[in-house]
């Protein structure tokens, strides 16, 4: 028997250490957006560590599509919202939002909403053109799983900057960020 699995030796998402851990690798994605990066966690775990290290009681979450267990839902401890008043909504990527998140207030824009959206592939699939802050001229990115539909929306959500939103992709072990000042040219969605 192998005891050296990397499912075995995978980050917790309850422990403080592996979320500080997880928390500099979401710093990273956010200050190179278009940077895939991995939390470690097993692939099952990876949005519930993403919440673990992100959300508490402090915030506010919304779940529209039931991604997260009840279990964790309890474990964060999060007040559960609407998605239109959540700091924090929990999206699939195959169903574009019916809901416009918070996007903060020209005196608070950092009150916008941080939509996480699982999809099924980092790597492969829609292509799209990255530039804005935190980018080295132009950076590609692929996603698979992520309806059209949702690209119109973020850039309707985006257009009074700073006021808007910031999403976070999650596909298996990694995440990418895409906060709302990446301007996206998305080629080849269907």
């Amino acid at each position: 028997m192998n005891t050296n699995s990397t499912d075995q030796h995978a980050i917790q998402p309850w422990q403080p250490l592996a979320q500080q851990a997880a928390f500099r690798h979401v710093l990273e994605a956010f200050s190179y957006p278009g940077r895939v990066v991995s939390l470690g966690a097993a692939p099952n775990d990876t949005l519930t560590m993403l919440l673990a290290t992100l959300v508490d009681a402090g915030v506010t979450l919304a779940d529209p599509l039931n991604q997260v267990s009840a279990d964790d839902r309890r474990r964060l401890d999060a007040q559960l919202a609407l998605p239109d008043r959540a700091q924090f909504v929990v999206s699939q990527g195959a169903h574009v939002p019916d809901y416009q998140p918070v996007l903060g207030t020209l005196e608070s824009p950092e009150h916008g909403a941080t939509v996480i959206v699982c999809v099924e592939s980092l790597g492969e699939g829609a292509r799209l053109d990255l530039t804005g802050p935190g980018i080295d001229g132009e950076t590609t990115l692929h996603v698979a799983g992520m309806a059209p539909g949702w690209w119109i929306q973020r850039s309707r959500w985006n257009t009074s900057f700073p006021m808007g939103v910031d999403l976070i992709l999650v596909a298996g072990r990694r995440l990418v960020a895409l906060p709302r000042t990446t301007r996206i040219q998305v080629k080849g969605a269907h």
